[in-house]
C-alpha cells in the first residue's frame, strides 16, 4: 500500500507517531443515535453520489476519489491513510487515545471492511440517481461504503476515549476479483501493527425488511468452486448424427446426472449445491459440433464437502462422457472458501444489535446462505463475523421487492445512520473487550 499524496490527511502511515499506551483505559465513549442521525444527510449524498458514478473490479479511480474527498472532510482529521499498489483500496488507520495492552503485550486493533464494486447490470430501479453506465450498483456496496465512512466519522469523534485502534478496509474488487485477498496481500490486516484481534462486516439486502439483522455462529456462506467441461466430440451433418459423436448431447446428460449423484452421494444436512450456469455449443441446427462446454457452479458449507466435491465431481464426468465414447477436459478451481463466523464474535455481532436496536430487529438464522463472499478470506485469518443488514424500501410491498443482482434491486438509504452506528459500537466495544483480557 502506498500513502496518500494529500495534505487533508493530516497524519499517514509515513509522518504518524503513535501514542503511547496507558496504564489503563478510560471508560469508552461511543456514539449515540443522535450522533449517526447528525451526520446522515451527508451519508446519504455520499451514498448517491457512489451509486451514480459506480466502477467493476479492481480499479475504481472514481468512487476512491469520492471516498477520500469524504474522509478529508473529517473534521480535525488524525488518522493514517494509505492506497493500494495493485489495486484501488483505501486503507485508513484510527488510533485511540486510550490504548492500552492487552494480555498479549500489544495494543489490540479491530477491522470493519466495506466493499466498493459494482456488477455489470444496466439499472432499472427508476431512482433519480440511477446509474447510466451499463453498470449497477446492483449488490448494495454504494451503501456498505458510505456506511464505513460514517462509521469512521462517529469513531473519529470519540477516539480520544479508544483503548486501541481500528483499521477501516474499504475494498474493490469483491464481485469475482478477490478484492480481499489482495488487500490481505498488501497488507490490509497488519496495517495497525500488530495483525487485528477482530474483524467485522456487514451486507445489505435489499428484498429484507429496513433495519433488520442476521448473522449466525459458525458457516455463514457458501464456498465457490467453478468446473469448466469441455465434451469433446466429432462432428458431422446433423442428419446423420451416427456418423459423429455428439457432444451436445452428451453434455445435456452431465446436467441431468449431476444432479442426481448429488443427491445420492452427499448429505443434505452438508449439502453441495452444483448449478449448470452455461452451455454453449455448435453454430448452426444442421451441424453436430465437435465440442460442447459446460460451466459449472459448485456451493459447499464445508472444508470437508468442498474436497469431496473436488476430488470426485471431474472424474465423475470424465467417466460419464467415457461411457458414451466421448472424452472430456476439466479445469476445477476453488474459488473462495467458506464464509465462516468465529462462534464468540458471531454472539457479540448478534448481542450488540440487539442491545442497539432490540430482539424484534436481531435474526439468528438456522442456516447457512448459498451465496458466497471474498470477506471469507479475513475471517479465515483472523477472528471475526459476518451478517446482513435488510434495507428494503420502507413503503415497496414484499411481493414487488427483488434481491440483490437483480436491475431493479432498491436499496434505501434510510438505515444508513443505524448501519454507521452497528458499525462503530462493534469497533469501540470489541477494543473495550480485548484492552480488559
Amino acid at each position: 500500500m502506498s500513502s496518500l499524496p494529500n495534505d487533508a490527511a493530516t497524519a499517514t502511515a509515513d509522518t504518524h507517531t503513535i501514542p503511547a499506551p496507558t496504564e489503563t483505559a478510560d471508560t469508552v465513549h461511543l456514539p449515540t443515535a443522535d450522533d449517526a442521525n447528525d451526520i446522515a444527510p451527508g451519508l446519504v449524498t455520499l451514498r448517491r453520489a457512489l451509486h451514480e458514478n459506480v466502477e467493476v473490479g479492481l480499479d475504481l479511480p472514481v468512487t476512491q476519489k469520492l471516498v477520500l474527498e469524504a474522509i478529508e472532510a473529517i473534521e480535525g482529521l488524525d488518522v493514517e491513510v494509505t492506497t493500494g499498489e495493485g489495486l484501488s483500496s483505501i486503507v485508513v488507520v484510527l488510533r485511540g487515545g486510550a490504548r492500552k495492552t492487552d494480555s498479549t503485550g500489544v495494543v489490540p486493533a479491530v477491522l470493519l471492511r466495506g466493499d466498493m464494486d459494482g456488477l455489470p447490470v444496466t439499472e432499472a430501479t427508476g431512482f433519480d440517481f440511477a446509474a447510466t453506465s451499463g453498470r449497477m450498483h446492483a449488490c448494495g456496496h454504494d451503501l456498505h461504503t458510505a456506511g464505513l465512512v460514517g462509521a469512521l466519522k462517529l469513531l473519529h469523534r470519540d477516539r480520544d476515549s479508544l483503548p486501541g485502534d481500528v483499521v477501516f478496509m474499504f475494498q474493490p474488487g469483491e464481485e469475482g476479483f478477490d478484492g480481499a485477498g489482495k488487500m490481505i496481500d498488501e497488507g490490509v490486516l497488519d496495517a495497525a501493527g500488530p495483525r487485528v484481534k477482530a474483524a467485522f462486516g456487514i451486507h445489505v439486502s435489499a428484498d429484507a425488511d429496513l433495519g433488520v439483522a442476521s448473522s449466525r455462529p459458525g458457516p455463514y456462506m457458501a464456498a465457490f468452486s467453478k468446473m469448466t467441461i469441455t465434451v469433446n466430440g466429432k462432428g458431422t451433418h446433423a442428419s446423420r448424427p451416427a456418423t459423429g459423436m455428439d457432444p451436445i448431447q452428451v453434455g445435456a446428460m452431465l446436467v441431468g446426472q449431476l444432479q442426481e449423484y448429488v443427491t445420492r452421494r452427499f448429505d443434505i444436512f452438508d449439502p453441495l449445491v452444483v448449478t449448470v450456469g452455461q452451455f454453449n455449443g455448435g453454430t448452426a441446427p444442421n451441424v453436430v459440433p465437435d465440442l460442447a462446454t459446460l460451466v459449472v457452479s459448485v456451493r459447499t458449507f464445508s472444508e470437508t464437502v468442498t474436497s469431496r466435491a473436488e476430488a470426485e465431481l471431474p472424474q465423475l464426468v470424465r467417466d460419464l462422457v467415457a461411457a458414451h465414447g466421448l472424452t472430456a477436459d476439466v479445469e476445477y478451481e476453488q474459488i473462495l472458501p467458506p464464509t465462516i463466523n468465529n462462534d464468540a464474535e458471531a454472539e457479540f455481532f448478534l448481542s450488540t444489535f440487539t442491545d442497539l436496536f432490540g430482539e424484534e430487529r436481531t435474526v439468528r438464522k438456522a442456516n447457512p446462505l448459498p451465496g458466497s463472499e471474498d470477506f471469507s478470506r479475513v475471517l479465515d485469518a483472523v477472528p471475526g463475523a459476518y451478517g446482513h443488514f435488510g434495507v428494503a424500501l420502507p413503503n415497496l410491498p414484499v411481493e414487488e421487492r427483488e434481491a440483490n443482482h437483480s436491475p431493479r434491486a432498491r436499496h434505501s438509504d434510510d438505515g444508513l445512520a443505524d448501519q454507521a452506528l452497528f458499525l462503530a459500537h462493534l469497533a469501540g466495544r470489541r477494543l473495550a473487550q480485548l484492552a480488559e483480557d
